[in-house]
């Protein structure tokens, strides 16, 4: 009987769609795949785009793909309520940060335990930290001297680029490459594996 009970409540759970909230400062090209990922997804659905920049092209991606759209301003994000409640009316079950630079408040970590993930465009625990996105990690593994990068897709703690590790991919690192040509490759890499692994993650922890 309790067999059934727990297939039952399995069931429930797929019947309605996990609602992901992605939460993106620039131009988005990470959050367009995985909305085009899961264009027509029954069971994970993209209900919610937010930004802290206003003029953010991931907005422009969000109403071109008719999602709804939060602009997040720092006040109500740091020192008041964290957007909790405008997540609740979404049912938002999991965010995922694509290219989000702010520090998640430890309020938003404490809703959504184990429920925040973030991709960076580096071999973690390398080239992390406070200060390191896009263009300044690739540099830095240039200057560094490394012979591969890659991504790394963690879960969100209230340290910058520190939350356990859920998936790597590699992409070697030549020697005429530059920040740019890096910044190509692992793009790929984000292309390619976030969107899936986004799907593996949920839909372990509703099985």
């Amino acid at each position: 009987k309790k067999y059934l009970t727990e297939l039952a409540e399995r069931k429930k759970k797929m019947d309605k769609p996990v609602n992901i909230a992605i939460f993106a400062s620039g131009a988005g090209s990470n959050a367009a795949r995985i909305i085009e990922y899961f264009c027509g997804n029954a069971a994970i659905k993209i209900s919610l785009i937010a930004s802290n920049v206003p003029a953010a092209g991931v907005l422009t991606i969000a109403a071109r793909n008719n999602i709804d759209t939060l602009l997040i301003n720092r006040e109500n994000f740091f020192k008041a309520d964290a957007y909790l409640p405008v997540l609740e009316k979404y049912k938002i079950s999991w965010i995922v940060l694509a290219g989000f630079l702010w520090k998640i408040p430890s309020k938003l970590i404490a809703a959504y335990p184990q429920r925040i993930i973030n991709i960076h465009p580096a071999l973690l625990p390398g080239h992390g930290g406070k200060g390191m996105y896009g263009h300044f990690v690739h540099e830095a593994v240039i200057t560094n001297g490394d012979t591969e990068s890659g991504i790394s897709i963690h879960f969100v703690d209230e340290l910058y680029d520190h939350g356990k590790i859920i998936f790597q991919a590699k992409c070697p690192v030549d020697k005429n490459d530059t920040a740019d040509s890096l910044a190509k490759k692992v793009q790929q890499l984000e292309h390619t594996y976030f969107a899936p692994e986004i799907q593996k993650l949920i839909l372990q922890n509703c099985s």
